[in-house]
């Protein structure tokens, strides 16, 4: 009998190839999106879970309130992670971490002892040895346990070791980094490369250096390993003892008055499982590192069921569609003695087969548009062809999708009865035509608000590229990797002024853009002493010539000038929110204290953007200093390439030894937003795949209408009827329906959309174009699919129709 079914089912399939191809076709595109955003989910809750002891793995987050705001930061002194280790039995572990450009991680040139050449490097991470336990760094060569203890030590990737010593042995071996040749480091291991989803990513571990055992400045990242029994709230109330011990008893001996003490009681620590880092951190924690986001992930597979669903009501559409071309064949088979569980198996398995087709085809058209989907996502996602469990999950799906598919149509065709059939009285078709409507209307609004969702992102991205900064970042090149030049950057910024492609330059590595540095601090009013709380503002070190290289505005006061000596002393410039922050009105000529440093306010800068425009402009002032990380160069206009073949040859007649790198401002700023860009990407690769099926569905329905009302629109075309009223017949009741759904979708993909918005603290306001231009994109799309069978139809030969009747 199974035989016998997978025999019908075939010839079904070879009989009305079209609609067989429009449900194989469908099915498969959605089973394909489905796969691609499941691989896709796979990839994004896999972060950290290779983590052997990951259930007991934190980071240490603070959080306490500010302006009656909550502030989490994720940043802590060098002796916090000591503390909790020795206070607190339940951690077993506890080290730190910088990954922030700060110390020495980030960039750095690097070479081998006695080599001539330079190679500029990302992935470097300052580590303790503890750290380097907790994140169960794995070695190929050399001895964890002692790894990162001496201050000169250098673990590297075998990526990197395979780079630089081609596969050898290579313990006690030395590098050199940033051209100082006076400070070898030694290899003291290699180890496996960091996972690609792991929310730390790096190729070289330092030992960290600093010396400053200061409660009062915090630059690292601090990790714990707990005992398994630990119970972790009981833990982070515990863990606020080390405020009174430790941190209120180092301010107070600067002098912090009892309101500022205050403010630290209201600190708390929480401890962030490593495996919630990626999708579970908020804005507030400002850790520097490139997150997920848990709404996507959510999002996303919420897509990939509608659009598989979408498949499926295509299914169940064509099928009931196409019941008046099965009623007599159920009609004799009743009468001969078939059971309704026998038609009901034949649909049933029809379906099955259908669906397995599809998901094979799905799944080879998943494999053909994975690279180009890595390149969107910007993943490197790989189909699990050898996991044990893939094969048995796409068998085991296309079973059950099968099953569901064609759970309806096999009941409702089963359920003809043969005495109307055989009669001639069956309807074609009509009496699931409420739920054809129905399905339609669900398939085209979900397709809309895709629709709707695609504009809004790209109007989004497109606002952030062409909004105010407060910044000119057009024609700027950022030269990195300037450590290198030592004390002859000035020497070399010098000679580059000369060039006539140039027409300013700054020597800093604070930049508005991510990956430049970052260096928080405490601000008072002179007047308050250390009586005020203090606002936490950024405080830069630039050089002279940094607000005219970038652009800045400055709405008062005056700029850095080396004709006044104080200016590299004592004399900052602040931006305008801070200078709200910290109540004054004329700030020019006022002193305000970092620390126990007085600075005298020489000028006041417009506000600009340093940050992801997710977030508001906070404080930030500008202090003359030393940070040779970068230089960036204001260009003047014309021919950008002949600038920096310009720009390259002064380099390398400076630093023959090192490779020139550099960047454009503009689309580092843009690389700041990328993940708004892959949003809209995504969302405008599934809408797309959204519509096709839809389209799909909705030229088979058309084309099946056409087919049953031939004599209807034969018999009219006789009498005269023109080609208009015609069109009108077969498109008016499908353009109600899509009518309907975009009166659905508008409000539904409004109130979705503002509430993305929300997370950005600058945004667009939506607005009735967004929705006209949608509703006007899936009605076009859907005239378009309607029209090909309408305009056949109304061309038809009347004659030779109504002959074969």
């Amino acid at each position: 009998m199974f035989r016998n079914h997978l025999k019908i089912a075939w010839r079904s399939i070879k009989k009305d190839k079209l609609f067989a191809a429009i449900k194989i076709g469908g099915f498969a595109m959605g089973i394909a999106a489905c796969l691609l955003i499941a691989l896709f989910i796979g990839s994004e809750v896999g972060y950290d879970q290779h983590y052997i002891k990951k259930e007991q793995l934190y980071r240490v987050v603070l959080q306490g309130m500010y302006k009656g705001e909550v502030m989490k930061s994720t940043h802590f002194q060098l002796p916090f992670a000591d503390a909790l280790q020795n206070d607190f039995p339940e951690i077993l572990k506890a080290g730190k971490v910088n990954s922030t450009g700060i110390f020495g991680a980030g960039k750095r040139g690097v070479r081998l002892d006695g080599a001539s050449k330079n190679n500029l490097e990302d992935g470097f991470l300052l580590a303790d040895q503890e750290a380097f336990d907790i994140l169960e760094v794995e070695l190929i060569q050399g001895n964890t346990a002692t790894a990162l203890v001496n201050p000169k030590s250098i673990v590297i990737s075998e990526l990197k070791a395979e780079k630089y010593f081609k596969g050898a042995t290579i313990l006690g071996e030395t590098i050199i980094l940033d051209n100082d040749a006076s400070a070898l480091y030694t290899v003291t291991g290699v180890m496996k490369d960091s996972p690609k989803n792991s929310h730390l990513s790096y190729d070289f571990l330092l030992p960290i250096e600093d010396t400053n055992a200061s409660w009062t400045n915090q630059n690292y990242f601090t990790y714990v390993l707990v005992d398994p029994n630990t119970d972790i709230q009981q833990l982070e109330q515990k863990m606020v003892s080390i405020v009174e011990k430790y941190i209120i008893p180092a301010q107070r001996e600067r002098g912090r008055a009892p309101d500022f003490i205050d403010v630290l009681r209201t600190m708390e620590y929480k401890l962030q499982p490593i495996t919630d880092i990626h999708l579970y951190s908020d804005l507030k924690m400002a850790d520097g590192l490139k997150h997920g986001d848990i709404r996507f992930v959510w999002l996303f597979a919420s897509i990939a069921g509608f659009v598989l669903l979408l498949a499926v009501i295509n299914f169940i559409n064509l099928s009931t569609a196409k019941s008046a071309n099965r009623a007599k064949e159920v009609g004799l088979r009743k009468t001969i003695g078939a059971y309704k569980g026998n038609l009901v198996a034949q649909f049933m398995i029809e379906s099955m087969v259908f669906s397995f087709i599809s998901f094979i085809l799905g799944v080879v058209l998943a494999w053909a548009l994975l690279p180009s989907f890595n390149s969107i996502a910007s993943k490197s996602i790989e189909m699990p062809w050898s996991a044990w469990w893939f094969a048995p999950i796409i068998l085991v799906a296309s079973v059950l999708v099968g099953a569901l598919a064609g759970l309806y149509p096999a009941f409702y065709l089963s359920a003809f009865k043969p005495v109307n059939v055989l009669k001639g009285s069956l309807s074609i078709g009509n009496k699931s035509g409420k739920l054809r409507s129905g399905l339609v209307i669900f398939q085209f609004t979900t397709s809309v608000i895709l629709i709707i969702a695609t504009l809004i992102i790209y109007q989004q991205m497109d606002f952030i590229l062409q909004k105010e900064l407060g910044y000119d970042k057009e024609q700027v090149v950022i030269l990195e990797g300037t450590g290198v030049l030592g004390t002859s950057a000035e020497n070399f910024k010098e000679q580059l002024l000369q060039l006539p492609q140039v027409k300013s330059a700054t020597i800093t590595n604070y930049v508005p853009v991510d990956g430049g540095s970052r260096n928080g601090n405490t601000f008072r009013r002179k007047d308050e002493g250390n009586e005020g709380r203090g606002i936490p503002a950024q405080i830069w070190r630039v050089d002279y010539d940094y607000i005219e290289t970038l652009g800045i505005t400055l709405k008062s006061g005056r700029d850095f000038s080396k004709q006044f000596a104080s200016d590299s002393l004592s004399s900052i410039i602040i931006n305008t929110n801070m200078q709200r922050e910290l109540g004054l009105e004329n700030a020019v000529g006022k002193e305000i204290n970092n620390n126990g440093q007085l600075f005298t306010i020489i000028g006041v800068v417009d506000d600009f953007h340093f940050k992801s425009l997710k977030e508001d402009i906070s404080s930030l002032s500008l202090v003359i200093g030393k940070d040779l990380g970068a230089i960036s160069l204001k260009l003047e206009k014309g021919n950008v390439n002949e600038a920096l073949a310009s720009i390259a040859s002064v380099w390398d007649s400076n630093v023959p030894s090192q490779s020139i790198n550099y960047s454009f401002l503009d689309q580092e700023f843009s690389s700041m937003h990328d993940d708004v860009e892959r949003m809209g990407k995504i969302f405008n690769s599934f809408a797309l795949f959204a519509i096709l099926v839809a389209c799909l569905g909705l030229f088979a329905l058309s084309a099946f209408m056409v087919e049953q009302r031939k004599k209807e629109i034969s018999i009219r075309l006789v009498l005269g009827a023109p080609f208009k009223s015609i069109y009108q017949l077969l498109t008016l009741d499908f353009m109600k329906l899509i009518l309907l759904s975009i009166v659905i979708a508008i409000p539904i993909g409004g109130y979705m959309m503002s509430r993305w918005l929300e997370d950005f603290a600058y945004h667009i306001t939506i607005g009735w174009s967004i929705f006209f231009m949608a509703g006007l994109i899936a009605l076009t799309i859907a005239i378009v699919t309607i029209s090909y069978q309408s305009v056949n139809a109304a061309l038809i030969q009347p004659l030779k129709s109504l002959r074969k009747e």
